[in-house]
Formats: C-alpha cells, sequence, structure tokens
C-alpha cells in the first residue's frame, strides 16, 4: 500500500465527514458531532479559511486525515494546533498515521511554528505511545476548559 498526503479539496469534504462520524464513534461521543459538511466547505475552502487539511488517500479512497490550524501563545509564539488526526482502522499500523504526521511536523517547521499541540484521551493507549515514539510530552497539569454556545 502506497498512500498519496495531499491537501484536502472541497470535494473530499464529505468523506473527511464520514472519517469524523468514525472517530467521534471510537472516542465514545457520536452525538457530539454536530458539524455538517456544508459548513465544512464554507469554514475551510471559501474566503479566509479557518483550517487546512491533509488527507492520506489509496485506491481505496480516503483512508485518514489531518485537520489542523494555526493559534498563537502569548509564550511561544507562533503555533500549529492539531485539531484531529485520524486513520481508518483497518489501514493501521501500514506507516499512514507516520507519514500524515511527518507531514504536519515539516508544516510546523516551514511555516516557523514553535510547537505543535493536540489533545489525546488518557484511555487512547495505541495513539499516546504513537506520540511518544516522537518524544511528545503530555501535559497533565492543565485541564482543558470549553464553553458552549
Amino acid at each position: 500500500m502506497n498512500p498519496t498526503i495531499r491537501p484536502a479539496t472541497e470535494n473530499d469534504v464529505p468523506q473527511i465527514m464520514g472519517l469524523i462520524h468514525e472517530l467521534a464513534l471510537f472516542e465514545k461521543a457520536p452525538e457530539e458531532v454536530i458539524n455538517t459538511a456544508e459548513q465544512m466547505k464554507k469554514d475551510g475552502f471559501e474566503a479566509n479559511p479557518l483550517f487546512k487539511c491533509l488527507v492520506a488517500e489509496t485506491d481505496a479512497g480516503i483512508i485518514g486525515f489531518a485537520l489542523y490550524y494555526y493559534r498563537y501563545s502569548t509564550w511561544k509564539g507562533k503555533c500549529l494546533y492539531l485539531e484531529d488526526f485520524y486513520v481508518k482502522e483497518n489501514f493501521r499500523n501500514f506507516g499512514v498515521g507516520k507519514l500524515l504526521f511527518d507531514i504536519i511536523i515539516e508544516t510546523a517547521k516551514h511555516d516557523n511554528c514553535k510547537r505543535i499541540n493536540w489533545q489525546v484521551l488518557d484511555w487512547n493507549e495505541s495513539a499516546i505511545k504513537f506520540y511518544e515514539k516522537y518524544n511528545a510530552g503530555f501535559d497533565k497539569e492543565w485541564w482543558n476548559g470549553f464553553l458552549e454556545l
């Protein structure tokens, strides 16, 4: 298997939304997804996009994605935030995630980011082990805050 990693296009959004729903099911929160393909198209592919996305593609279609955007840390400066990173279960352990993550790292370096941030669930041992291969740090001191609007 030789997946191609490329920037997502507007036409990829329905397949990406399918992967988002798979990810939400894996994370035991399928009811939390309220975003739509139409909204993603507006937010990511019209003027002033809010995010960028890479897809991993084979003859089987899109098998993974990495959706990211830039944020600013008053302490660090420009950072890349990896919002979601997912590879279909039957395509894991073939290096697809590594290809995607390596391109995310190169993108962050190219764009002069000081850090890449993401979240991982504390029970997702395979993801934690994946990130540990990169010598990633995990901050267990700070809590994630949010306010639903």
